[in-house]
C-alpha cells in the first residue's frame, strides 16, 4: 500500500467525467487499498479517485459507524428528504460551506471483485456518498454551498450542537 497524493480544486482533474471500471484486477485492489490508506491519514470521511488523479468511478467513504463502503461505478437509485449541514472537502484544504442535499440515498455499487450490491444511508452516509459521488462527475462541493462558514461560525456551531 502507500499514499496518494490528494489534487486540488485547481487542477483540471477534478472537472472531468469519470470513466466505467471494466477491469477487476489486482491494480484497481491496489488502488482501493492505496485510497484507504490515504483516507485514513488525511482523517477524511471520504475519497474519489479523481482526488488521487485517476479517471475511474471509485469511490470509497468511511464514517466511523459501518467501516469503509468500497463504491464502485456506483449508480444513484433514489433519494429523498433534505438535510443542510456543513461539508468540507479534501481537495479544497481550509474552506468549509452549508450544502443541501437529501437526507436518503439508495445505492448501488460493485465491490472490488465486481459483485453488485446495494446500500440505503441517511444523514452523514448519504451526505457523503453523494458528496463522493459528485467527484465522478467532476463536480465539487464548492458549487453547492450556499453560505462559507469562518472558523469562528464553525466553532459556535459546534458549541451549539452540545449545549443541546
Amino acid at each position: 500500500m502507500a499514499l496518494r497524493n490528494i489534487m486540488t480544486e485547481e487542477q483540471a482533474t477534478l472537472h472531468k467525467v469519470s470513466r466505467p471500471v471494466t477491469k477487476f484486477d489486482q491494480k484497481l485492489h491496489d488502488l482501493l487499498d492505496d485510497m484507504a490508506e490515504t483516507l485514513e491519514k488525511a482523517n477524511g470521511a471520504g475519497l474519489a479517485a479523481p482526488q488521487v488523479g485517476i479517471l475511474r468511478r471509485v469511490f470509497l467513504v468511511d464514517v466511523g459507524d459501518e467501516g469503509v463502503f468500497e463504491m464502485i461505478n456506483p449508480e444513484i437509485l433514489e433519494t429523498s428528504g433534505e438535510q443542510d449541514d456543513l461539508e468540507g472537502c479534501l481537495s479544497v484544504p481550509g474552506k468549509w460551506g452549508m450544502v443541501k442535499r437529501p437526507n436518503y440515498v439508495r445505492v448501488q455499487a460493485q465491490d472490488r471483485f465486481g459483485e453488485w450490491y446495494e446500500v440505503e444511508a441517511e444523514g452523514l452516509l448519504a451526505r457523503c456518498i453523494l458528496h463522493e459521488n459528485d467527484h465522478l462527475d467532476g463536480h465539487l462541493y464548492t458549487e453547492k454551498v450556499h453560505k462559507w462558514m469562518s472558523e469562528e461560525e464553525i466553532a459556535a456551531m459546534y458549541e451549539e450542537d452540545e449545549d443541546e
